[in-house]
């Protein structure tokens, strides 16, 4: 991640700063078929795919994007050849040592959500340093979403409320939404506005499905290594041309976009 300065975004996009996402989930897809179109060891795709994580992380910051969110290892993917799921836990935590300067130098401060339990000590340790020491930045916060699954999520959020409500702390017809937001591993952190995918695919994988039920969603076609910053700024502009009612309708009279 290089040094940034901040962007103007009608400079960079043509947008006005009120027309951005303030909450951008990222599901990273595409590096295994981008190894084996080139005849690679998947982890290859893998190790590439850290470029796109760099500046999607560089963009987000230039143009003062307060929030990322990146799928970086969910928890069906320990599915996954063992041999690769070791190269991938080797990389995460290589990856947390050598980018901890350029995260300090960004003013980016680091975040996970998802299970603690079963990640490599290394990978727990690395990211317990990265924490700590980015937690008094105060420019994007980027999450990564690490042994992440949305529905195992929602279960611990739900137990925690269910305690609270045989503890006597809480009553069960006092249980809104703000409550079961407040339970989930994102507590404290705004709703996603904009989620893309690439590689083509049109799902969400268990990604966050509590909190983004009113985003806007984009998938991009080309595999997760080869995203770039024109990529996400295209993103950005389909997510301002977006006409975001939560339901309602547009008051008689407004033009539609």
């Amino acid at each position: 991640m290089p040094e940034y300065t901040a962007l103007d975004p009608m400079q960079e996009l043509g947008l006005p700063a009120s027309a951005l996402p303030c909450h951008i989930a990222i599901i990273m897809d595409g590096n295994g078929r981008w190894a084996r179109q080139r005849g690679l060891q998947r982890i290859e795709g893998h190790r590439a795919g850290v470029r796109a994580v760099r500046e999607s992380i560089t963009q987000c910051g230039r143009l003062g994007i307060g929030y990322l969110t990146l799928y970086s290892f969910s928890s069906e993917n320990w599915k996954r050849p063992q041999a690769e799921v070791v190269a991938l836990m080797t990389l995460c935590a290589a990856a947390l040592v050598n980018e901890r300067d350029e995260i300090m130098r960004s003013n980016v401060r680091l975040r996970q959500i998802g299970s603690r339990e079963g990640l490599p000590a290394d990978v727990n340790h690395e990211l317990d340093e990265t924490m700590r020491m980015s937690a008094g930045n105060a420019g994007l916060t980027v999450t990564l979403a690490l042994n992440y699954g949305s529905r195992a999520e929602i279960v611990e959020g739900v137990r925690k409320l269910a305690h609270d409500v045989a503890d006597g702390k809480l009553r069960p017809e006092e249980i809104d939404e703000q409550h079961v937001s407040d339970s989930l591993y994102t507590a404290g952190l705004p709703d996603p506005d904009l989620v893309i995918r690439t590689a083509g695919e049109m799902r969400l994988s268990n990604f966050l499905l509590w909190q983004v039920s009113y985003a806007e969603f984009c998938a991009v076609p080309v595999l997760w290594p080869d995203f770039r910053t024109a990529h996400l700024n295209d993103a950005i502009r389909q997510f301002a041309r977006r006409e975001r009612r939560y339901g309602d309708v547009l008051p008689p009279g407004t033009p539609a976009t």
